[in-house]
């Protein structure tokens, strides 16, 4: 897997993928259309943030590439690849519970703050990628 040079893009499986976490500089991509919504990414060495709709979906720090990202009412997942591990926070329900799954291991439940925030480590390195799957319960 590489970094998204073009920062965020459609995949042909109706995913979206984004991020670049080569890059020394911010950098950022305003108003890009996926199925109604509106998306913005923002990204660098340091940190890569997703927002749909004004609103944060998905944030990691130190900055990732994530491919294949698909939200579903009751499911999430993506591949993410970073330099080192990386913590991630994804805005989901407020207080509800979420199973999750890194790379086919199960991590537990977790259940989301009054906000809906939601955070997690990934062990990354070497631009190793894993796999990500959050399950509403």
């Amino acid at each position: 897997m590489s970094v998204v040079k073009e920062l965020i893009r459609k995949e042909s499986n109706g995913t979206i993928s984004f991020g670049n976490y080569e890059l020394s500089e911010k950098s950022k991509v305003n108003d890009f259309e996926h199925n109604g919504d509106l998306y913005k990414v923002k990204t660098f060495r340091e940190i890569t943030k997703l927002e749909k709709n004004g609103m944060i979906v998905y944030e990691s720090v130190p900055g990732t590439s994530v491919t294949d990202l698909d939200i579903s009412e009751r499911e999430i997942s993506f591949k993410v690849e970073g330099f080192e591990d990386s913590q991630i926070t994804l805005e989901l329900e407020a207080e509800k519970e979420y199973k999750i799954f890194i790379d086919d291991t199960n991590l537990g439940k977790m259940k989301t703050n009054l906000g809906g925030k939601l955070n997690f480590s990934v062990e990354l390195g070497n631009s190793e990628q894993a796999e990500v799957k959050i399950m509403k319960l």
